[in-house]
């Protein structure tokens, strides 16, 4: 079991949340707690960086939509980036592939940028 650490960056956009280890039913309230007191100004982006979730849940989605109604609540935007697999599966079999927006991550774009 890898415990789930999240460090915030603010950065020019807006914060920047990066989640590793597992989120789950015991650790998915801590989620939520820290993203409901991010402040945010309109116009801004919260970014969820997820490139090393190990683990996430009903309860680790569940964190993820409460993030999002706190970015809209704000008149903000938000992102999840570098989603691994299986998250990125119930994101698609919810629908909510349509509701978030979703970015590769740092070592996609910079592949990508390579070969363009």
């Amino acid at each position: 079991m890898s415990p789930l650490t999240t460090t915030v960056q603010n950065t020019g956009t807006g914060p920047l949340l990066r989640i590793a280890g597992e989120l789950d039913y015991s650790t998915a309230p801590e989620l939520r707690e820290l993203v409901t007191g991010l402040p945010l100004e309109p116009g801004q982006r919260l970014v969820l960086d997820l490139a090393h979730l190990g683990f996430c849940d009903s309860s680790g989605i569940t964190a993820f939509i409460v993030a999002r109604n706190h970015a809209l609540a704000h008149d903000a935007d938000i992102t999840l980036l570098a989603a691994p697999g299986p998250v990125l599966r119930v994101l698609r079999v919810t629908g909510l592939d349509q509701v978030f927006s979703l970015a590769p991550g740092q070592d996609t774009r910079t592949e990508r940028a390579a070969d363009g």
